[in-house]
């Protein structure tokens, strides 16, 4: 029963960006040897055209959609020591203006992987678990750079993130605060960092011991403020400040765990004129062992 809530506390506490949080999911295994995988699935996109945080006329009809599959696997050396990869496979596609006409790009493929090493303290008041987690990551540049419309930009990228989480057999709290340092990319890119908050809480509505299942309700609060890319940059990545919010489901029956999560844009602000994130769609499926 023990592994089972780890698994579930865990399972709610992912959000955007993407980057931020640790299979599976953000918690468990919490015991010495666990292993885990999970698949996710994403998509964004608009064609909501903002200058600073006010919409504006879009007659080229630009706009842009992305899905993204993440293979996601973590190994528990102990409680409080982690290894974690996220390697995502990226479909997307867009309009943009080339020379004042609206031009339709596409393409797909394998994006940066990434790794994470997530160190967490824990602590137990009876029926209280509270922990403080450390966790540094690296990008690794094995997604498309070149081309048009490249995937990534081909730089080593480093982040990290602090969190503290609380929760009882009813309520469970997460708050993450998390940084990534872009590096140089290919032919001088070089997209803009990112610092930003995380902020998940949510109830236990129902747990039925005779099938070890149950469910829990989250609501999801996610806030980042990203630099403007620097040199001729070709990929989604943009400047501005963005705080996306919405509800997220969790249902769970032994070690298996299904995730669903819908946000909608609270605040957009962007660096000049560009496009909006847009309305954001998670489902996940996830098992730990």
């Amino acid at each position: 029963m023990k592994r089972l809530l780890a698994i579930v506390f865990s399972l709610a506490a992912i959000g955007s960006p993407a980057y931020a949080h640790q299979p599976v999911m953000d918690m468990a295994p919490r015991w010495s040897g666990g292993y885990g995988f999970q698949l996710r699935y994403q998509e964004f996109g608009s064609d909501q055209l903002l200058d600073g945080s006010t919409e504006i006329p879009n007659p080229l009809g630009l706009e842009r959609d992305v899905s993204v599959t993440w293979l996601e696997g973590v190994y528990t050396f102990k409680p409080s020591i982690r290894a974690t990869f996220k390697l995502p496979y990226v479909d997307q596609q867009r309009v943009k203006a080339i020379n004042g006409v609206g031009v339709h790009q596409s393409t797909s493929g394998l994006g940066d992987l990434v790794l994470g090493l997530p160190l967490k303290r824990y602590k137990n008041h009876g029926r209280v678990t509270q922990n403080w987690g450390l966790t540094p990551s690296i990008r690794i540049p094995t997604g498309e750079s070149s081309g048009d419309f490249p995937i990534d930009d081909g730089s080593w990228d480093f982040g990290l993130s602090a969190s503290y989480a609380w929760e009882n057999p009813k309520v469970y709290q997460l708050y993450e605060l998390f940084y990534w340092k872009q590096g140089q990319g290919r032919n001088g890119v070089r997209s803009g960092d990112t610092v930003g908050l995380d902020l998940n809480a949510g109830i236990h509505p129902w747990h039925s011991n005779e099938s070890n299942s149950g469910m829990f309700l989250i609501w999801d609060v996610s806030a980042w403020h990203s630099d403007s890319p620097s040199g001729n940059n070709l990929t989604i990545a943009s400047g501005g400040t963005r705080v996306l919010t919405g509800p997220v489901v969790v249902f769970y029956r032994e070690n298996f765990m299904a995730r669903v999560e819908f946000k909608i844009p609270a605040y957009e602000r962007v660096d000049g004129v560009g496009l909006s994130v847009g309305n954001t769609l998670w489902v996940a499926f996830g098992a730990a062992f």
